[in-house]
């Protein structure tokens, strides 16, 4: 059973594009990465040009000037977009024009170099001639090092690969919610976002979030979110999941899945009637509610009976991806009654 974005699938390789890439190995001209402990010595640039970050993995990305053609993972480049930043490359698992995160959205320009978890075009991002590469990373065993495999890479090798075409940033996708909004905050605002625009995002997040701790408060909902397909039911752990501890932390009843695992507790169909709560919130890329009333161990289920099924793409971890589905989210809240 194939958990689903947990990890990567391993793609093959483009082993056409090797030489060329230990070729443009020594076209990255400005650019410096440094470990978590040191610092390499450089000449000294000019303040308003030299850019600098350092990752979730405690490397420090240091150019000669800000990046200005960044390719970016799907699920960061929907929060670039809501901060006025325009990739000119993304990278994921579906189309961006599959993708409803990305409704109302300009993604005029932008070229997809990888549609498919893992398989990302070499040749499409040589092409593109990017200042910088922006991935997100999990923290499985509760941590993030420098060894860990950026979402989106197929293998080391693939990530090595695209570390000699522009310098690899990643952002971690876990821990607290408000702490990993912040983070890609940070991020997008040293890449040039307005203050302005964040500022404004900011507000709505917070009103958003105050209106869904108010729709769960005193009611009592127990919400579930999953992913379905042929194998069985994915329960998302809401301690592993950022948007889902931040609903955590507002009063929402998330269900925590029984069965042990990083950010998926997995249910066989024999056993998905054991997952029990009043909301449920699918993931698009899965099963929606007619499939899952074909399920004879699970069309009986209250929630799905009763028509308390979502679909729910995860937002983006931005200030305006988060108060849109937190306003979405209290909406349904309001809208629904106790039925497990």
């Amino acid at each position: 059973m194939e958990l689903p974005r947990s990890g990567t699938r391993r793609a093959a390789l483009l082993t056409a594009v090797v030489v060329g890439l230990m070729l443009l190995a020594g076209c990255t001209g400005g650019t410096t990465v440094t470990g978590p402990t040191s610092r390499a010595d450089a000449p000294p640039r000019p303040a308003a040009d030299a850019w600098s970050f350092e990752d979730a993995t405690g490397t420090t990305i240091e150019l000669d000037h800000r990046p200005e053609r960044i390719v970016v993972v799907d699920d960061l480049a929907v929060s670039f977009l809501h901060y006025g930043l325009h990739p000119v490359g993304t990278f994921g698992t579906v189309p961006l024009s599959e993708d409803a995160r990305f409704d109302g959205l300009d993604t005029t320009g932008i070229t997809e170099v990888g549609t498919d978890d893992g398989d990302v075009d070499l040749n499409r991002l040589v092409d593109l001639e990017p200042d910088l590469v922006v991935t997100s990373v999990y923290p499985t065993d509760g941590s993030v090092d420098t060894d860990d495999l950026g979402t989106g890479f197929a293998s080391r090798t693939r990530q090595d690969q695209i570390g000699k075409i522009a310098p690899v940033l990643r952002v971690e996708w876990g821990g607290k919610g408000l702490d990993a909004v912040r983070q890609v905050t940070r991020l997008a605002e040293s890449l040039g976002a307005a203050r302005s625009t964040v500022d404004r995002a900011e507000r709505a997040f917070d009103t958003a979030r105050s209106a869904l701790s108010d729709a769960a408060d005193g009611r009592d909902l127990r919400v579930v979110s999953m992913y379905a397909d042929a194998d069985g039911v994915y329960v998302m752990r809401p301690a592993d999941e950022p948007t889902l501890q931040l609903y955590d932390s507002l009063g929402v009843d998330l269900v925590d899945p029984g069965p042990k695992g990083f950010y998926w507790g997995v249910y066989s169909w024999a056993n998905a009637g054991k997952v029990n709560a009043d909301v449920i919130l699918l993931t698009p890329e899965g099963w929606q509610a007619r499939e899952l009333l074909a399920q004879p161990t699970f069309a009986d289920d209250p929630a799905l009976v009763a028509g308390q099924v979502h679909s729910w793409p995860v937002p983006g971890l931005d200030y305006a991806s988060q108060a849109s589905a937190m306003t979405e989210l209290a909406g349904w809240l309001e809208d629904s009654r106790t039925v497990s």
